[in-house]
Formats: C-alpha cells, structure tokens, sequence
C-alpha cells in the first residue's frame, strides 16, 4: 500500500512532531559516527523550509525504561547544529538553533515548546527513559501527541517496532513519512516486487533462527542465495558434513534441510561455502587454515569463507542486476576473519553500474564503511531488523499507520 508522505503535508505555522533515528555510536561523549544524524537533514531542512515548528524525538541506546546518563542526547544537539547549519548556510538560508529539552514528557517539556522561536529546532531527551515508549502506553503517547499538530515518521530503524513514538502518536495525529523512511521503502520494494534479474541475496551472519522468515520468503523469488557466516554452519551440519566446534544453531538443522528442499522446489540456487578458514580459537587463535568443507577436524572453529568460496561468489555476484545482502561471512570484526565479509563488499562496490545493490544490517554496514565503499552500493539501509522484516514479507507497524 502507497504511504502518505512528507510531500503532501502542508506544515506552515504547525508544530510537527518528527521521530528521527538518532541512535547513534558514542564515545569518550560525544558522536563518533553521525550517518543516522545526517539522514535526517533532508526531512528536517525540508520541514523548516515549509516553517514548521520543527520537533524532533528518538531513542538511544537501550536504558529499559530508566534514566541513564550516559545515553542522553545532550552530545546529539551540537553535531545536529552544526550540521544543519552548514545546509542552510550552503542554501543561503537563516541558521537555526538546536533546543535540548532534558524530557520528552512534562511540564518543563510544555514550557520549553511554547518558549521556542519559529526557526529554532527542539530535540526532546531520550524516549526510552520512559518505559511507556516501548510499551505503547496510550498515555505516554498522547502526552507526546498533544506537544504536536502533525507527526511524521523517519526513523526507519524502528519502524518494526509497536512502539509509542512509532505507533501511539501516529495514530493520534495526522502521520506522514519522511524522505528517509519513503527511500527506504522505495529501495526494499524494488528488491521483492520488481527486481531485475539475476536477484541474487546474500545472507550471513550467526543465526538462521532470526532469518528464517526471510528466507522464505525470497528463496521463491531469488535466482540465487549466498549463505556465509555461522548461518552456514547450520546448513553444513544439515547436509551431514562436519563443523568441529564451530557455532551452529542445533535446533534449527531440521529447518536448514527444509530450506534446501525450498530452494530446489522453486529451482533457486542456494549456495554453501566451497571452503572454510578455520581456527583453533576465537579469543587468541594459533592460526588460520583454508580448508574443504570434509577437511574440518574437531577441534576447528569455521570463521570466515575460504578463498574459492570467495571467488564463486564474486562470478555470481558479477552476473547479478539485483542484489541484496544481510549479515558478514565470518568473524569479521577479527581484521584476519574479516577477508571474506570484505571481499562481498568489494564485489558489491563493483558492480554499482550493472546491478541495483541494497544492503542492510549493523555488521554489513560497518564492512562498508571499514572499506570506504558506502558510496559505492546503491542503497544502504539504516535499519538492519526493519529491512530484513521488510523483505521478509512481515507487516511493519510503523508502516502500517502511513498507510494513504
């Protein structure tokens, strides 16, 4: 179903209420990576240039519904500032003034709103302070809601969520979405309804409990899947080969076998690891050895995919029009397990002219950036759970409330 969108919203003079994503890494206190900050600025300017008073509210962290200091939003508002004031000083506009209100619910909040100028940008404390948020307590949404005329939605990272600030105000206020959250969509939906083909999909990662969905949901769809990560191991130890100590999820082998007999009904090509590199350990491993999937010994930990595995991918990946991948090949946080995680990255990077790559998820991500390709893939989602439910065919409530 289309989504009401920002584009039709006339804001003039209207206090909007915006749940952006501003999740971010912190460190020694202060930002240490401001990409979910800067996908926010196009919804934002494009709310000042309409004069709305602007309103912005997100989560950090997870504080479980208590006051941790430590994850206030307080080093938030001054990269906001400068951010937003380098676009509007490059768009020969007014600069704006970032509010930090220390609540998001209150008197002091009330008070803090109706103080405000018309160009200035209040950022509300973190909504997870409150357990009201993820509980989608009516009341906490409808004090929220009532700070507000217009809500509008951009945080796609939490948009699979029934939470307050997702659901509650929505349902509360006229709801639109913003650019962040209708360019995700966009993006999603030309993978699972209009893909050019070759669809190739790439899933790694350590659990196939979390993707099971996913899989089959595109396994009838893609011409091709690329497994890696532990979520193989699961997979090798349902094909009746050995895994040493490796991660595997024992109570989902039966479903791994389903899943293969899934794929070969709908005449897709499901692709295991050729060869693994393997280790003796995680925490201070002697080595690392390139091995066949019958060479693995007991005592071998699968961390990463082998170079002839690389390489098949890489020929599939190059014939692809459409790719979408979820979740690292190995231990890749390890930099000597990170070699194959890396080399998909580099695979996507290359074929930015001849296939439309999406790629979504935490770890896959941070391969991207750690190889300074973000620029090099298509579309690179900022919710990792929200795209893969979304490919998995699951209804997202933080959608569902958009709906035109």
């Amino acid at each position: 179903m289309p989504l009401r969108t920002i584009r039709e919203l006339s804001a003039t003079g209207k206090r909007v209420l915006a749940r952006v994503d501003f999740n971010v890494p912190l460190q020694n206190g202060t930002v240490a990576d401001d990409t979910r900050i800067r996908a926010a600025l196009p919804t934002i300017l494009a709310l000042l240039q309409q004069e709305a008073h602007v309103i912005l509210c997100s989560h950090l962290g997870r504080p479980k519904g208590q006051v941790v200091e430590s994850l206030r939003l307080d080093p938030i508002a001054p990269v906001l500032q400068e951010l937003l004031g380098d676009q509007l000083q490059q768009a020969g506009e007014q600069r704006v003034l970032v509010i930090k209100c220390d609540e998001c619910i209150g008197p002091a909040v009330e008070s803090c709103v109706q103080r405000a100028a018309s160009r200035d940008v209040i950022l509300f404390e973190n909504l997870r302070f409150h357990p009201g948020e993820e509980q989608n307590d009516p009341a906490f949404a409808q004090q929220l809601a009532k700070l507000a005329d217009l809500y509008v939605s951009d945080a796609f990272g939490t948009v699979h969520r029934a939470h307050a600030s997702t659901v509650g105000v929505a349902q509360l206020l006229p709801a639109y979405a913003g650019f962040l959250v209708e360019q995700e969509v966009a993006a999603l939906r030309q993978v699972i309804d209009a893909p050019q083909r070759p669809l190739t999909i790439i899933l790694g990662g350590a659990k196939i409990s979390g993707k099971i969905e996913v899989l089959e949901n595109l396994l009838p769809l893609a011409d091709n899947v690329l497994v890696g990560g532990a979520i193989a191991n699961t997979f090798i130890k349902a094909k009746g080969l050995p895994v040493g100590k490796s991660y595997v999820e024992d109570d989902m082998v039966e479903t791994a076998s389903r899943m293969l007999a899934l794929a070969k009904e709908s005449s897709t090509e499901l692709f295991l690891p050729l060869d693994y590199i393997v280790t003796d350990s995680l925490t201070e491993p002697s080595g690392a050895t390139n091995v066949n999937p019958d060479q693995i010994g007991l005592e071998d930990m699968v961390v990463d995919i082998g170079k002839k595995t690389q390489k098949a991918y890489r020929d599939v990946i190059e014939h692809a029009r459409t790719v979408f991948w979820n979740g690292p090949m190995g231990v890749f946080e390890t930099e000597q397990f990170s070699h194959g995680t890396m080399a998909i990255a580099k695979a996507l990077a290359d074929v930015y002219n001849t296939a439309h790559t999406v790629v979504g998820g935490g770890e896959s991500v941070s391969a991207l950036r750690a190889a300074n390709l973000m620029d090099s893939i298509h579309h690179v989602s900022t919710g990792g759970g929200a795209s893969l439910e979304f490919v998995a065919g699951r209804e997202l409530p933080g959608l569902a409330v958009l709906q035109a």
